[in-house]
């Protein structure tokens, strides 16, 4: 857990590093002073300055903020009662509204930008990722018909092998799953290969209101050979090896590792299982377990490894796969409307920090290298997300400053003191209540509700 945190609040100052450093860099071209770049909110804990601004880590960890000279110039103005915010040379309303646009809008598309060339670096790099076959199991026929039957309605049945889906070709049970969790409630033609024919059916994910994914009812096909038997589990009790495959269960034949799992949950008492090792059968008897989980085996995936990308290859893959995103991130917002929990879908900075941290450890697992991707493919992720939420036309966040300098440029007059600080207000009001809601949702996640 608490590694977890601490990798999680060094990938959130990255992003907030990228996405301050884009307010940063063009505040200074356009020549407003910057005074102070902080890393974290609250006292400060050290920092030095250098061309004229004070470069700062915080003590409150996460966010960030880029003081810019003539910043209380507003509030000064409206507490006074002027008509007019004061303008010193080098504040930051002293400069034109077309400046004060480019300076709002530098830091979401920095982060835009940092995700494509993040994904460009990982994808040049090239990585492995392990999944399995694109055959498939239909989840009604194993689950007493409750969850998504999608593809069951549309006439998929166990055993076919999934060869695209909207025209994409799927290679394996990791594309499928990518390209219909982006596709919730959107018709998608499905083409299948089922023995020597190849027949194509339409089918509509359903939504699944926790995480706003789409999703049609179907596990992956994995033959139960074994890969794997931990050590001092029932498996390992029962003389199971790596190399056997399960071929009965109390009698009941065995075809895939789903079936196993049902089988297994079934029987209260010990369990017989019929297993082929070397061409030859054996018989043994393992302890009752609560499903295939508890029995301490695993199964060998399948390894897929990127093509080899030379840097055009990969940067136009990382500008792809950011845009892919983005689009995901735009649909993801309008479920929010279309029956998706809320409470689930809302994730606040703590719950944002825990998920860095732990998609990074778990890619650990694989190795350094495994570790980094997960990181860093992650981070991409959310610099897409602040791209799009911070240009909504939300008064604080760069999209309503966006919109307001927008209309004191185009109407050529300069907006009142009272008027931009009542704005000002407004959104912060939102964006408190938006992150009080957050923080309580990642509070009940936090401690497992």
């Amino acid at each position: 857990m608490l590694l977890n945190i601490l990798i999680g609040l060094i990938g959130l100052g990255i992003v907030v590093f990228v996405h301050e450093a884009g307010h940063l860099i063009v505040a200074k071209l356009v020549g407003i002073d910057v005074e102070a770049f902080s890393l974290g909110w609250g006292r400060k804990l050290f920092g030095f300055e250098y061309k004229g601004t004070e470069y700062r880590i915080s003590a409150f960890p996460l966010g960030g903020y880029c003081k810019m000279r003539g910043d209380e110039a507003l509030q000064q103005a409206y507490q006074n009662g002027e008509r007019s915010i004061p303008k010193d040379e080098g504040s930051f309303f002293a400069a034109r509204p077309l400046h004060r646009i480019f300076v709002a809008f530098a830091g979401p598309a920095v982060n835009l930008l940092f995700s494509v060339v993040v994904l460009a670096i990982v994808w040049w790099i090239g990585f492995s990722v392990q999944t399995f076959d694109n055959r498939i199991v239909l989840a009604s026929e194993y689950n007493s018909g409750q969850g998504p039957d999608a593809a069951a309605e549309a006439g998929l049945e166990t055993g076919d092998v999934i060869r695209s889906v909207g025209g994409t070709e799927i290679g394996s049970f990791r594309d499928l799953r990518q390209e219909v969790a982006a596709a919730a409630k959107r018709d998608l033609t499905v083409v299948v290969q089922r023995d020597s024919r190849t027949l194509e059916f339409t089918v509509t994910p359903e939504l699944d209101p926790n995480t706003g994914a789409g999703q049609i009812g179907v596990y992956p096909w994995i033959e139960p050979v074994v890969d794997n038997v931990q050590p001092e589990s029932p498996a390992a009790e029962a003389g199971i090896r790596p190399g056997d495959r399960v071929a009965e269960v109390n009698g009941r034949e065995i075809p895939h590792s789903i079936a196993l799992g049902e089988a297994l949950a079934e029987n209260e008492e010990e369990e017989s299982m019929v297993l082929t090792r070397d061409g030859t059968r054996r018989t043994v008897t393992a302890p009752n377990v609560a499903g295939l989980g508890a029995l301490g085996i695993t199964f060998e995936p399948m390894t897929v490894s990127t093509p080899d990308l030379g840097p055009i290859g990969a940067l136009a893959r990382g500008a792809s796969e950011t845009w892919e995103t983005l689009s995901v991130t735009v649909r993801g917002v309008g479920m929010l409307f279309r029956g998706v929990d809320v409470t689930q879908a809302v994730a606040g900075p703590i719950r944002i920090t825990y998920f860095v941290g732990e998609v990074a450890t778990q890619g650990m697992s694989t190795g350094l290298g495994g570790g980094l991707r997960a990181f860093f493919s992650f981070l991409s992720l959310l610099s897409v997300a602040l791209f799009f939420m911070n240009l909504l036309p939300i008064p604080v966040l760069d999209g309503g400053q966006i919109l307001l300098y927008a209309v004191e440029g185009l109407s050529r007059r300069e907006l009142h003191p009272k008027l931009v600080y009542g704005y000002q207000m407004v959104g912060m009001v939102l964006v408190f209540m938006l992150l009080f809601f957050a923080l309580f949702n990642d509070i009940l996640f936090l401690s497992g509700r």
